[in-house]
């Protein structure tokens, strides 16, 4: 029988949303309710509208985290656009393997982390805001990169890419903070994309035009060292 785990305490509401949403949300019903008692019907509709698309863009489901040992989760919602096999980058040395993830404003935009480790370091980087599915976004958009030692001593990066409306890019750990598996550690604010670097010799099970969930997918896993 495959084993679960769940790496955050389940959420207690039946619609469980980011904290970064709230706010939004809250802008966004009052203004349809001074809409409503000024009795501007269309206005109050489109206003309706509006607060629940905020609403569906911000939700945050518990995810359960598939427990197989090392294996490697998919740190965001969306569809693989890019399994390549990489020289030198500016976020890993030596070969790497580069997956990339694009998240449309339809997905559920929490990220989270793909594997136990402890955190290096985190660069933020501002820059452009060319569409997240295009391969210059990696470089030239706005990103923040978390550098992870994973507890079996390998190197893993994930790098949170901003996108042609995304605007705000958060992350919620800090270096020497130690994660597990499926934990949440940030999000992207309207549509965006993942690129995730990991050792040469992992063993994909995604290739692009996947569609993978956060924390339950499973990108690829590393092969047990025989005795």
């Amino acid at each position: 029988m495959d084993k679960f785990t769940r790496s955050d305490l389940p959420n207690q509401t039946a619609f469980p949303i980011a904290n970064a949403g709230y706010a939004l949300i809250i802008g966004a019903a009052f203004a349809t309710a001074v809409l409503a008692l000024l009795g501007l019907t269309t206005l109050t509709l489109v206003g309706l509208v509006i607060t629940f698309c905020i609403c569906g863009f911000f939700r945050d489901p518990d995810r359960i985290i598939p427990d197989e040992k090392g294996i490697i989760v998919s740190p965001a919602d969306g569809k693989v656009i890019l399994t390549d096999l990489m020289d030198d980058t500016p976020f890993f040395s030596g070969q790497t393997m580069k997956i990339s993830i694009f998240m449309s404003v339809f997905n559920v935009h929490v990220n989270r982390v793909p594997y136990d480790g402890r955190i290096k370091k985190i660069d933020y980087h501002p820059g452009k805001f060319f569409s997240a599915n295009l391969d210059k976004a990696s470089l030239e958009n706005e990103h923040n990169a978390v550098f992870i030692e994973m507890d079996n001593g390998k190197p893993l990066c994930v790098v949170q890419v901003a996108g042609l409306i995304a605007r705000r890019i958060i992350c919620r750990i800090q270096p020497g903070d130690h994660v597990i598996r499926g934990q949440r550690f940030g999000l992207i604010c309207f549509g965006s994309r993942l690129d995730v670097y990991l050792p040469a010799d992992i063993k994909l099970r995604v290739a692009p035009g996947d569609k993978v969930k956060a924390g339950t997918s499973i990108l690829g896993h590393f092969e047990s060292p025989r005795p």
